[in-house]
């Protein structure tokens, strides 16, 4: 059971994020002259939430074939599902001193919190709203898409006019949740500040932890009887379906595990950063996490999360150094992938390993 849940690429990859784990808060709290600065801790931690995000798009696409282009929207509701507790913990240390209703309220005016709003000061019903409500998008949108038999392009032409309807939504001020600007200005999470170094490592190993989590989740499915069935789906759905299996039912399953692996992903973001908004929503940022899968490697799970942190930390530096050329670095990584690397860089990398690896002579 463990040598099948565990194999050497994601030894390897779960090894080097333990030992990530161990290095960057140590570095960040316990050495002299904090060779790991406090930005980079949040940087990494952000990483770390796109790398889980990419694993969740991987298990649907990767294995079942569903090629999804609004994971954005399931990442960005369990964004907004933390963001909510988060603003809630606030109370009367916003600007207007409010007890109950957070500051953008205050300001337009709203007599009383809105139903929808009910509970959120309570940690563990954040928690649970924060799978819940992107399984239950999931949930009610694949059973509709599936049971209609909806495939192929047309299936991610309309996960792609979800998320943009939702971006839509969202960016109403009358919605009760903070409009374009979204919810930020967060204090704590559960007593701690996050300003503090200390937090920040805390939510870094949160992210790691998660990462390993959804690591482990996916490889779980995708190696047992469920994930052949999944990898028939993909490859010949009709056959599929015809031998008598239920092709519905089992796609409908990895879809809405995948929205709530991506909504833990969000809910851990949004600490992280300090603030989410309706931009999470956008269809570019869904096009985006088909990117990182791609060019790390589909079908593979770890090469999603190494493809999201590449593309993530290429962001963060030609952003910096060259901003006007990113746009133009992100369609050329997908040309080349599309072009010159159709296994991905893991299967780019493996391919030029097994040619330095001694083969194995055989015995007539």
């Amino acid at each position: 059971m463990f040598n099948r849940l565990i194999d050497r690429r994601m030894g390897i990859f779960l090894f080097g994020l333990f030992v990530l784990t161990v290095a960057v808060p140590v570095g960040n709290l316990a050495m002299s002259g904090q060779p790991v600065p406090s930005y980079a801790v949040a940087l990494m931690a952000k990483y770390l939430c796109y790398a889980l995000l990419a694993v969740s798009l991987d298990l649907v696409w990767g294995f079942a074939g569903i090629l999804s282009l609004g994971h954005g929207a399931f990442f960005a509701l369990g964004g907004y599902a933390m963001g909510m507790h988060l603003m809630r913990e606030i109370g009367p240390r916003g600007v207007y001193g409010d007890p109950l209703l957070p500051d953008f309220m205050v300001f337009l005016n709203y007599d009383a919190l809105p139903w929808f709003w009910l509970g959120f000061d309570n940690f563990l019903f954040a928690v649970l709203m924060v799978v819940l409500v992107p399984g239950l998008l999931a949930f009610v949108f694949g059973w509709l898409a599936f049971r209609s038999r909806v495939t192929g392009v047309y299936l991610s032409i309309i996960t792609q006019a979800m998320t943009y309807a939702l971006m839509l939504t969202f960016f109403r001020n009358e919605l009760g949740l903070g409009g374009n600007n979204g919810l930020t200005d967060f204090k704590d999470v559960l007593g701690f500040n996050l300003q503090t170094d200390s937090t920040r490592a805390g939510l870094f190993v949160i992210a790691a932890t998660a990462l390993t989590a959804g690591l482990l989740i996916s490889r779980f499915i995708t190696t047992s009887k469920l994930g052949k069935v999944l990898v028939g789906v993909r490859d010949a759905e009709s056959r599929t379906r015809f031998i008598g299996y239920r092709v519905e039912g089992f796609k409908l399953f990895v879809f809405v595990i995948s929205a709530m692996m991506a909504g833990v992903a969000g809910a851990i973001y949004t600490p992280v950063v300090g603030i989410i908004n309706p931009g999470e929503f956008s269809p570019a940022n869904s096009i985006e996490i088909v990117i990182w899968v791609a060019l790390g490697g589909r079908g593979t799970l770890v090469g999603a999360a190494i493809g999201a942190i590449i593309v993530a930390l290429a962001k963060t530096l030609l952003t910096g150094w060259i901003p006007e050329i990113w746009l133009f670095a992100l369609g050329g990584m997908f040309v080349l992938v599309t072009l010159f690397l159709p296994h991905g860089v893991l299967g780019a990398v493996e391919n030029t390993l097994n040619k330095f690896r001694p083969k194995k002579e055989t015995t007539v």
